[in-house]
């Protein structure tokens, strides 16, 4: 998760798995799943009742690219969710739309974002972790500032991703007024 919440969170949720008895073994790989054992390329091996495997997600744009829609990592939308062919509309995981907020064309890959977009909303999602939930308002691919309000490591604390001086998203772990007041700053910033 360090892509999208920064080091500091990153490494927050990592630390809560390995307290919960998750082991990582980072920068391995997977060669072969035998019944119950996964064969590493480095030579181990590692007794397993369940395989779980998290890959990257990537829209399907094939047909869109047939039709002639133009794409950037996503199908390019409007606003209103309009292709660049008239009449045609996309949203959900493979739409990137112009964000009000932070000024730049977003994809956001979360089923509440999806739901919700035929309305003006500022994106958001949240994800548990054992007991503790992280909520995040806004959308901010990459950031020059990151403020931390409170203790990541105490499960309270409010994170501010910010460029040039402006607010992109903020992240949060019990903090959910504070989130709240967050996303409709957000959403007055964008109307204007």
């Amino acid at each position: 998760m360090q892509r999208i919440l920064g080091p500091q969170m990153g490494d927050f949720v990592r630390s809560l798995y390995e307290e919960n008895g998750v082991v990582f073994h980072l920068e391995e790989q997977v060669i072969a799943i035998h019944s119950k054992r996964v064969r590493l390329k480095s030579g181990g091996e590692l007794e397993a009742d369940l395989v779980v495997a998290g890959t990257a997600v990537r829209p399907r744009t094939e047909l869109a690219d047939k039709a002639g829609l133009k794409l950037d990592r996503g199908v390019i939308v409007d606003e209103y969710l309009e292709t660049t062919a008239p009449g045609i509309f996309a949203a959900g995981d493979i739409a990137r739309w112009p964000d009000p907020h932070s000024g730049e064309r977003i994809r956001v890959e979360h089923w509440v974002v999806a739901q919700c977009q035929g309305h003006t909303a500022v994106p958001f999602f949240w994800s548990q972790h054992y007991d503790v939930p992280i909520n995040y308002v806004g959308h901010a691919e990459s950031w020059d500032e990151l403020k931390i309000d409170g203790d990541i490591g105490a499960r309270d604390c409010l994170l501010h991703y910010r460029r040039n001086g402006r607010v992109l998203a903020v992240a949060s772990i019990y903090r959910d007024i504070e989130s709240l007041a967050a996303e409709k700053e957000m959403e007055q910033d964008a109307t204007g």
